[in-house]
């Protein structure tokens, strides 16, 4: 029921930076995983990290490995995604999800939450 916010979406260069946030509306982070997915035009939603909320394990996609790093705040009630050396390949609409599932899971349906996503565009 909880409402998912991302924000933090723009337009950078290769290379850039950029860190996306996601905070609930309506409430906290009370479920067990939080994870971010992307969505490029024509393509398939696919996964990009996922945390633990208490425990802080990390999962990564192997496409983003070394560049992206997700996080959680406890006292900002806010989950982050940190986006390094960015290249033209992740532009995409960045979705914020949050589930029950002890481990962060890969697959979209893992999820119950989601945002209504944050864009970002990597320029060439």
């Amino acid at each position: 029921q909880v409402q998912l916010v991302e924000s933090g979406g723009g337009l950078v260069q290769a290379g850039g930076s950029l860190r996306l946030s996601c905070a609930p509306s309506g409430g906290s982070f009370r479920r067990a995983a939080m994870g971010w997915f992307r969505q490029a035009p024509g393509k398939e939603r696919e996964f990009v990290a996922g945390v633990t909320w208490t425990i802080g394990m990390t999962v990564y996609a192997d496409s983003v490995k070394s560049r992206f790093t997700i996080s959680r705040d406890f006292a900002k009630n806010t989950g982050y995604l940190q986006m390094n050396s960015l290249k033209p390949e992740d532009t995409a609409v960045y979705y914020c999800a949050a589930g029950s599932m002890a481990v962060p899971g890969r697959q979209p349906g893992d999820y119950d939450d989601w945002g209504q996503g944050t864009k970002v565009t990597v320029s060439s």
